[in-house]
C-alpha cells in the first residue's frame, strides 16, 4: 500500500514539471524532434519491454548517471516509469539540477502500451 505522503510528493512534483501523454511522445518521435527518452524503471522491469529508442537509467541512480546520457541542460528529456509517478519525481529532480526540458510521460509505460 502506498502511503498518502507519496501521492502528495508526486502531486507536488507534477506542479513543477511538464507532462505529456503517449500520443504527444509518439508525435515528437515521428517528427524527428531532438529528444532523449529515458526509462527510469529498474532493469528487470525494462527487460520486459521498453519504448523504442529509450535508454534505461534506473530512478535510484538517475541523478548520479545522467551525465552518461547527456550533459546538455537544454536537451529535451522525456522520462517514464510504469505509471507516471516515479518519472514525475525524476523530472522534478533533474529540473532542480538545471535540466530545463525534463518532461514526464503521463501514464508511463502502461499508458504507452495502451495506445499501441
Amino acid at each position: 500500500m502506498v502511503i498518502p505522503e507519496f501521492h502528495a510528493l508526486v502531486n507536488a512534483a507534477k506542479k513543477e514539471i511538464q507532462e505529456i501523454g503517449p500520443e504527444e511522445l509518439k508525435r515528437l518521435q515521428q517528427s524527428g524532434d531532438d529528444l532523449i527518452v529515458i526509462d527510469v524503471r529498474e532493469r528487470e522491469d525494462a527487460a520486459k519491454g521498453t519504448i523504442p529508442g529509450a535508454v534505461n537509467v534506473p530512478r535510484g541512480v538517475l541523478e548520479h548517471n545522467i551525465d552518461q546520457v547527456t550533459t546538455d541542460k537544454n536537451k529535451k528529456l522525456v522520462l517514464y516509469c510504469g505509471g507516471g509517478s516515479r518519472s514525475a519525481l525524476a523530472a522534478a529532480s533533474l529540473k532542480k539540477m538545471g535540466f530545463k526540458n525534463a518532461i514526464s510521460l503521463a501514464g508511463g509505460y502502461r499508458g504507452w502500451k495502451s495506445t499501441e
